[in-house]
């Protein structure tokens, strides 16, 4: 299968400026939750990207982006970049990644812009309408409500959920009737802590059960859990581990499903060589977001109607973000309405779907 990469890494690019501006949350997100518009400026066009590491309440450095590149040169000289005034110590790679794709992402679309092409034509890959889920929690203590809420709105609505030992029989019930979750997120490899083992494990027994078709994301790697969990290997998906080609091969459980969050990823190098990797050994996939506030939501919806359309894709509009969404969103499967150049959103984006 094709690495796109190669497509686009000798892209020219000008860059003359590069300035910030703040996103500010969007509805549910919360006080606590922004991120950082980044503009890579030149030859009379603009770069967008989205730095989501602006929780952190860190300053970026003034980096010697200016010049002439190749988006391809341009990433390699990032890279030799410290983009922090101090190393991050909490979340470390992770968030390394998530600054390093705000400028890449950014240099992607300045560079389409300044070519005159949208990234689908640059790589010859027709996105699609798009599905999506839902991707949230039931709250503490644990209850429906928000889910039947927001399928009296929108019925057709699919669901990713975070799993919790919370989750009573009753829940479980009511969710089983709805019909509409689609994964399950047990958060199993982001390192927390297990706190009451037995719970976890006869939560899994309980789920698994229930849930005969969904996914199961990120399962937890403990004998009993592994136990419950290799019967069910061909709807194991993972997420949390996924940065680079090598990471499908060092997972638990030989998964046939990949959450690729381009986010997380962090380099456009690494997050084409994922997708033609996925689609040589015949893969599925599905896009995820790690809380994009604007530009950046769009550009994950595009990648997701190129490379996983037909997924539970984790790219929700924004506005299911809040407590009770409000009427009139786009339904799924989306449009995602690709700016005619660059790589971002027309701005109708998250209009219906076209007939």
């Amino acid at each position: 299968m094709t690495d796109h990469w190669a497509d686009i890494a000798d892209l020219p690019l000008t860059v003359e400026a590069c300035v910030y501006g703040r996103l500010d949350p969007g509805p549910g997100f919360g006080d606590a939750h922004s991120s950082r518009l980044v503009r890579l400026t030149g030859d009379g066009h603009e770069g967008l990207g989205e730095d989501i590491t602006l929780f952190m309440t860190e300053d970026v450095p003034d980096l010697p982006l200016a010049g002439e590149w190749t988006l391809g040169d341009f990433c390699s000289h990032l890279a030799t970049l410290e983009q922090w005034l101090e190393p991050p110590l909490e979340y470390g790679d992770m968030v390394r990644r998530f600054r390093n794709w705000a400028y890449e992402s950014a240099a992607l679309d300045l560079a389409l812009a300044q070519s005159g092409q949208a990234l689908h034509g640059a790589i010859g890959r027709e996105p699609r309408l798009v599905t999506y889920v839902n991707s949230l929690g039931l709250g503490e203590p644990a209850s429906t409500d928000t889910i039947l809420r927001r399928l009296e709105r929108y019925p057709n609505l699919r669901f990713k959920l975070d799993a919790a030992v919370t989750w009573t029989p009753e829940i479980v019930e009511v969710l089983v009737g709805t019909g509409a979750v689609q994964t399950i997120d047990f958060k199993g490899r982001y390192g927390l802590e297990v706190k009451d083992e037995p719970a976890l494990v006869a939560l899994y027994a309980r789920l698994l059960e229930a849930f005969p078709d969904v996914l199961i994301e990120d399962p937890h790697d403990l004998p009993d859990v592994r136990a419950l969990i290799e019967p069910h290997a061909n709807r194991v998906s993972y997420d949390a581990p996924i940065a680079t080609v090598a990471d499908l091969d060092n997972v638990p459980l030989p998964a046939r499903t990949f959450n690729v969050k381009p986010t997380r990823v962090g380099r456009l190098r690494d997050l084409f060589a994922l997708y033609a990797a996925c689609e040589e050994r015949g893969l599925a996939m599905y896009g995820g977001g790690m809380g994009e506030l604007g530009v950046a939501r769009g550009q994950i919806q595009l990648l997701a109607a190129m490379f996983s359309p037909d997924g539970p894709n984790d790219i929700a509009p924004p506005g299911f973000n809040a407590l009770h969404p409000a009427a009139g969103m786009p339904p799924s499967p989306l449009d995602p309405h690709p700016a005619p150049a660059g790589f971002r959103q027309r701005p109708d984006a998250g209009s219906p779907p076209r007939p």
